[in-house]
């Protein structure tokens, strides 16, 4: 064999190649680019690792195929929490879990409090349902013609709308994006959320901070819009507080180190017996089925469970907000992280990802050096694929070595990816996130960009955190061990 390894140049080949093709395909599909356009990117771009390492430097088909089996058995219990997520996700929306959450998340916004309630509502809501796509495209609109209509500037709304979405898709243990930066580096589920707080609590802090200062001085000129809201969730979902013991169970569980997928069932399976309890009417609905007995009732559970499920409101907006997608609306997410597990592992297998790594790492061997590269790492490949998915999943594979060579936790490596990549996908115009946001929202990247409080304080606490070093722990190297003796 050839040991010959990619210079850093031909090393940046692939990565470019990806990148090229993400362009023309974001172009061709749009927002649909992650149903397959991008899968089939990285398979292309897998596909040039594989004929440079083969046919330049000698590299085996066995070596490729070892990497991919390697990679991706490596996220094989991440894909069924995954499907977890999915069915959790649709049997809270059914049950009335999350719009009892949404309602009483309403309730607590006051005139003069508008942004700052704002972001804590978006937060709720994406931590609830783990998806900050669906927190802006839902309860996100109703926020934003609500403080239009109170005269703020449509930037503010939406940036604070997008801060509070972001923190729960970060914060989330339901959060396709969470759920993969901690498997891509291989650190626990909850143990990965635990860490990311010492960043992300202080950064909503400061946001907070900024949204209530902000919001003082306005005056509400009518609160219909969302009242409407509250009002049809309470028609059509049974709204009490004995909703809350589901997500207080769950949380216990979560609190008490439950592995994840024991955690997610049992919240899955309380949300489902709730629902029979309280939803009969909604679940015949879901079903389809004429009739009441118990075989329609287990229809309609399953259905929410497995796929979509789709309840007329009264109004498009509200439609989408309590439309779900069960297991099955996770298939995209799996097969794409299945296809950018198998481009990381050409990139590796071929050595093309050492020498984009070389970029990055030289130098970074003390704790700030090493954070602050990571983080402009995610940015670029943020910046360079237009995907946060991708960008996760390259970030994590670029550094899980350099982390570990220099005696650092790896769970440091999936809170700064996290810190770096998930935050800051919405602030990007050609990012998939960023395109997304300014067309549910119909305000563009540039102008909400500023007022986005949240999104850019992260990284930059991940940074501050580091410098200081606050609960982070760092093993002797022997030679820095031998040093010392």
């Amino acid at each position: 064999m050839n040991n010959r390894r990619p210079s850093t140049l031909v090393s940046f080949v692939p990565l470019l190649v990806l990148v090229a093709m993400l362009g023309v395909t974001i172009s061709l599909f749009g927002d649909a680019v992650l149903s397959g356009g991008s899968q089939v990117c990285l398979l292309l771009a897998a596909a040039v690792c594989v004929v440079l390492g083969m046919w330049r430097y000698g590299i085996s088909w066995q070596d490729f195929e070892q990497a991919i089996e390697k990679n991706v058995k490596r996220v094989s219990v991440a894909m069924f929490i995954l499907l977890l997520i999915g069915a959790l996700s649709g049997m809270w929306m059914v049950s009335g879990v999350v719009p009892t959450m949404i309602c009483y998340g309403i309730d607590i916004i006051h005139p003069s409090l508008f942004l700052f309630c704002t972001c804590v509502v978006c937060a709720l809501v994406s931590v609830m349902t783990g998806s900050s796509w669906t927190t802006v495209a839902t309860i996100g609109i109703a926020l934003l013609g609500v403080g239009q209509a109170q005269g703020f500037h449509e930037g503010w709304v939406a940036g604070a709308i997008i801060s509070g979405a972001y923190f729960g898709d970060k914060m989330s243990p339901l959060s396709d994006t969470t759920v993969l930066a901690s498997s891509a580096v291989g650190v626990r589920l909850f143990t990965h959320l635990r860490y990311m707080v010492y960043t992300t609590l202080p950064a909503l802090v400061i946001a907070l901070v900024v949204y209530l200062v902000v919001g003082l001085g306005h005056e509400a000129v009518g609160e219909s819009q969302i009242r409407l809201y509250s009002e049809t969730l309470h028609e059509r979902f049974y709204v009490s507080p004995l909703a809350l013991v589901v997500p207080l169970v769950t949380g216990y569980l979560i609190y008490r180190r439950v592995p994840s997928l024991i955690t997610l069932f049992v919240g899955t399976l309380l949300a489902a017996l709730y629902g029979l309890a309280f939803q009969g009417e909604l679940l015949r609905e879901i079903a389809e089925v004429p009739g009441g007995g118990w075989q329609v009732l287990a229809k309609g559970t399953m259905q929410a469970v497995l796929g979509e499920t789709n309840l007329s409101m009264g109004s498009e907006a509200l439609d989408e907000l309590v439309a779900t997608r069960g297991m099955a609306g996770m298939m995209d997410t799996i097969w794409l992280i299945l296809c950018a597990m198998c481009f990381g592992a050409c990139m590796t297998a071929g050595g093309f990802l050492e020498g984009v790594t070389r970029v990055f790492v030289v130098g970074a061997r003390n704790t700030m050096r090493l954070v602050a590269s990571t983080v402009g790492a995610g940015l670029f490949l943020n910046l360079s694929t237009a995907d946060q998915y991708i960008s996760i999943i390259l970030t994590g594979n670029m550094f899980r070595n350099a982390y570990r060579e220099s005696g650092h936790e790896a769970r440091l490596l999936s809170r700064t990816v996290e810190d770096a990549v998930t935050v800051t996908s919405p602030l990007i115009p050609w990012n998939s996130c960023g395109m997304t946001q300014a067309t549910v929202l119909g305000v563009s990247t540039w102008t909400y960009l500023p007022y986005c409080v949240f999104n850019y304080v992260c990284p930059l606490m991940s940074l501050v955190v580091a410098a200081i070093g606050y609960k982070i722990v760092r093993k002797a190297l022997p030679a820095e061990v031998e040093g010392a003796s």
